[in-house]
């Protein structure tokens, strides 16, 4: 059999393409991490070829020969990418049929347009499954620092204001809540990920008898009940970058809580809080200020949410004036995925391994949460369990606020006939002597006990359920 060299443009074409233009259009630069997905799917697109007849057993056996011998020199930093040859798809067919006659035929019924998107669709899982193992990673390191210091109390802040008692312990498992959903959209994403295009050839498929199901089934695109999932259009299966930019999407919106972490991380380890120590390994010094300690993970951590919220817009922006069907504009797809990919999950593993190494100041946390202005709303229940309306006694809290800031004393120091003197109606002394014993804040915790609230027994409880889910 002639070898015919799968590099040239083809018989359309005089010559190739000129030094410049070869080097912008380029990708191999990027894409030929796919290389083993690449791979994989020729060598099921050659298994399903025999099936049918285009290939004998010999030629299949070279192939595969061929294929795999290819895989080992690249795992092993051997192989020699050439960027004139544009792709990774075009790099091994080409060392292919340079060794293996057959390998001409590979292409038979396949295009490098839907040979791409399932080169990306099999490499995008394989990256889900590791960032989902991430996340969980981080999510029991959330848990673990909660459980560490269960018993420890801190303000919790609206508009960074003080203004409610949490446990630490609730606060850390409102970011393990938003984990949770950025894993849920994920394994959504998962499932539109998980279809097979090949067989969609550049746009029309293919007059010959090809075995889709056989493909799909043998690369693993399949439902939870085994049936195969197959793009059901042609033209849509080749330009179809949807799942690439819900990706992009869920990886932004887990970027965004990463970065809410790293600022409240951020904020409890400067001195002003003082809640956190976060070891020597996972902060930096200054150049100039040697009693400097920073905290520079969280903060690139936050900074780079900014360059996955970009990788979104680019893709969005791609995509948004195509036509039908493969342009060649969608080259530009995967660095824009891969960026995300590798960025989402180094955070996600650094910011795991900094909570790992991070100690809780049990005495800065004790004094910041006795601030008895964080019961101020519970003595506003005390008032409605006396029969008040709450915007009544919402009122005449504040005029308490007001006669202690006045005085020049915490709210829990006032006198029963201090508070008495701002009872809404004159005579009728609606603060009793048990007003007072709304600033004790163990019992004060222990009373919010409805299912989601920061109080002991549910904070507990919360605790134990995420261990054992995560377990």
């Amino acid at each position: 059999m002639k070898k015919i060299s799968p590099v040239s443009r083809s018989g359309r074409f005089a010559h190739g393409p000129g030094a410049d233009v070869a080097r912008f259009t380029e990708s191999v630069s990027f894409d030929r991490r796919l290389w083993q997905h690449d791979i994989l799917g020729s060598l099921t697109h050659a298994a399903m070829l025999r099936k049918i007849g285009v290939l004998t057993k010999k030629e299949l056996h070279a192939i595969t020969r061929g294929l795999n011998q290819i895989a080992k020199e690249i795992a092993a930093g051997k192989f020699k990418w050439k960027p004139e040859l544009e792709d990774v798809h075009m790099n091994i067919e080409a060392a292919l049929t340079r060794r293996v006659p057959a390998g001409a035929k590979l292409h038979t019924a396949r295009s490098r347009n839907d040979q791409v998107a399932l080169d990306l669709r099999l490499w995008l899982r394989d990256e889900i499954v590791l960032l989902l193992g991430g996340i969980a990673d981080l999510q029991r390191a959330l848990v673990s620092l909660g459980e560490k210091n269960s018993d420890v109390l801190i303000p919790g802040y609206t508009h960074l204001q003080r203004a409610q008692p949490v446990y630490l312990a609730h606060h850390l498992l409102a970011y393990v809540e938003m984990l949770e959903r950025d894993c849920e959209r994920l394994w959504d994403c998962y499932s539109r990920v998980n279809v097979c295009p090949l067989g969609s050839g550049a746009i029309a498929g293919s007059t010959l008898p090809l075995d889709r199901v056989f493909v799909a089934k043998a690369l693993g695109f399949v439902d939870a009940n085994g049936k195969p999932q197959l793009t059901q259009n042609s033209m849509d299966a080749v330009s179809d970058r949807d799942f690439a930019v819900e990706f992009c999407a869920a990886g932004a919106l887990l970027a965004v809580h990463l970065s809410r972490l790293a600022e409240d991380l951020i904020l409890w380890s400067s001195a002003e809080f003082n809640f956190i120590k976060i070891t020597d390994a996972y902060t930096t010094g200054s150049s100039l200020m040697p009693q400097k300690k920073n905290p520079d993970i969280a903060e690139l951590a936050r900074g780079k949410t900014g360059r996955v919220v970009g990788n979104l817009v680019a893709l969005l922006t791609l995509l948004k004036g195509l036509p039908m069907t493969y342009n060649r504009d969608l080259q530009e797809d995967k660095e824009r995925v891969f960026d995300t990919a590798d960025t989402v999950r180094a955070t996600v593993q650094l910011m795991a391994a900094m909570l790992k190494n991070t100690k809780v100041n049990h005495a800065a946390c004790a004094a910041a949460a006795s601030d008895p202005a964080l019961l101020a709303t519970d003595l506003a229940d005390y008032l409605v369990r006396k029969g008040m309306p709450f915007r009544q006694a919402h009122h005449t809290v504040g005029a308490v606020v007001a006669l202690a800031e006045k005085s020049g004393k915490p709210l829990n120091e006032l006198s029963l006939a201090e508070l008495q003197s701002v009872d809404p109606v004159p005579g009728t002394k609606v603060f009793g002597r048990d007003a007072l014993g709304v600033f004790n804040l163990q019992r004060a915790m222990g009373k919010r006990n409805m299912v989601g609230a920061p109080g002991t027994k549910e904070v507990a409880k919360q605790l134990a359920r995420w261990r054992e889910q995560l377990s």
